[in-house]
């Protein structure tokens, strides 16, 4: 079943923060990037954050921007050699809706020392920078998709 949601607009300056955190780069490098400061950048983050139906985390902002277009949808990747334990694609839904460790942890009723472990063996295998980053490979992937994104939203 597919969900149809209404369509984020972002400002250029906004959609352009979001494009350069998907690539996994920080904050620091977009703006240098964009050639604006740090604290410019980051009020186009807040803004469209706002936009994104208020998400705080920048992971989050990613996924919903890519689910409600906001974004261009990254490109996909073939996912035939890619193997991830059910413990490692658990955590990607999680990671995409912005929860720490802790808050996984709670979540999947396992130790957060286990759960960092599987979150950097995640990170590894999808070749992800950050949580962001993260959110990006994992669409590629196919691992996450809009209609899980649009099912968390309120």
């Amino acid at each position: 079943m597919t969900t149809s949601v209404e369509k984020v607009i972002l400002a250029p300056r906004e959609r352009q923060v979001i494009k350069g955190l998907a690539n996994g780069s920080t904050l620091a490098a977009v703006a240098l990037n964009l050639k604006i400061t740090k604290n410019t950048a980051a009020s186009y983050l807040k803004n469209a954050k706002y936009k994104l139906r208020g998400v705080t985390e920048n992971s989050a902002a990613l996924a919903v921007a890519y689910a409600t277009e906001a974004i261009d949808r990254p490109d996909l990747l073939a996912h035939e050699g890619l193997l991830l334990p059910c413990e490692q694609r658990e955590l990607v839904p999680l990671i995409a809706r912005g929860m720490r460790a802790t808050q996984m942890a709670i979540k999947l009723k396992r130790s957060v020392d286990l759960t960092r472990r599987d979150a950097r063996q995640l990170m590894a295998n999808l070749q992800a920078r950050n949580p962001a980053h993260l959110v990006t490979r994992s669409w590629q992937y196919q691992i996450i998709t809009a209609e899980q994104v649009l099912a968390w939203l309120p």
